[in-house]
């Protein structure tokens, strides 16, 4: 059994930074790509950001500049620190990681229970 827990959702001003934290735990023999989604309300859920096993990034345009996407493979962790964030940056953030749990068997994804960020004006 593998779960992703998920740290860090606060209420922030605009213009000011976050760190969301996302680890893993269970039986895991190897992790693919990590990344975050997002969900506003009255929204449906949105890409945020990828990291790759190699550490190669990719970002939506809505965060690239402000946003960065970084993993610690030795604590099966990814982090999404956020700068300069403004109120349309107000949602759920949910983690997501592709694993493997054993030889042979295919990644399949797990995804985290979310975390609030809100953005006061």
């Amino acid at each position: 059994q593998v779960q992703l827990v998920e740290s860090g959702g606060n209420l922030v001003q605009a213009g000011g930074s976050l760190r969301l934290s996302c680890a893993a735990s269970g039986t895991i023999f190897s992790i693919n790509a990590m990344g975050w989604h997002r969900q506003a309300p009255g929204k449906q859920r949105e890409y945020v950001a990828v990291i790759g096993a190699n550490g190669s990034t990719n970002y939506a345009d809505s965060v690239k500049d402000r946003f960065t996407i970084s993993r610690d493979n030795a604590k099966n962790t990814v982090y999404l620190h956020m700068n300069s964030l403004q109120p349309e940056d107000t949602a759920v953030y949910y983690c997501y990681m592709a694993i493997v749990t054993g030889i042979q068997v295919p990644a399949r994804f797990y995804w985290g229970q979310g975390t609030q960020v809100t953005v006061s004006s």
